[in-house]
């Protein structure tokens, strides 16, 4: 088994901030591994960037630019889990258990 394979998403990281900053509406899902989350990440932030492109070229480009703000907000999320679960099996340690949110 190869070092990447056994590393895995934590379900630590939170997104989606609602309108009390202490709350988060979504969590990434633990357990997921290493390949199938950064696939996943380099998706929604393909989409994000098209998105964002749409937004800055066209007339009524604003209509796109919550989209591209949420699809990059979830792809970030995921790579910043991924992260945790890297850096504890680099380090051969426990993460802290509690809800890391992205900023």
């Amino acid at each position: 088994m190869s070092h990447s394979n056994s590393i895995k998403t934590q379900g630590f990281v939170t997104f989606g901030q609602c309108a009390d900053p202490e709350l988060t509406l979504f969590r990434v899902n633990a357990d997921v591994p290493l390949q199938q989350a950064l696939e996943q990440a380099s998706t929604l932030l393909y989409y994000a960037k098209k998105l964002a492109l749409d937004a800055a070229m066209e007339e009524q480009g604003e209509r796109y630019a919550w989209a591209a703000y949420f699809l990059a907000e979830m792809g970030k999320a995921v790579i910043d889990d991924v992260g945790f679960g890297w850096r504890d099996r680099r380090d051969g340690s426990d993460s802290e258990l509690g809800q890391h949110r992205t900023e």
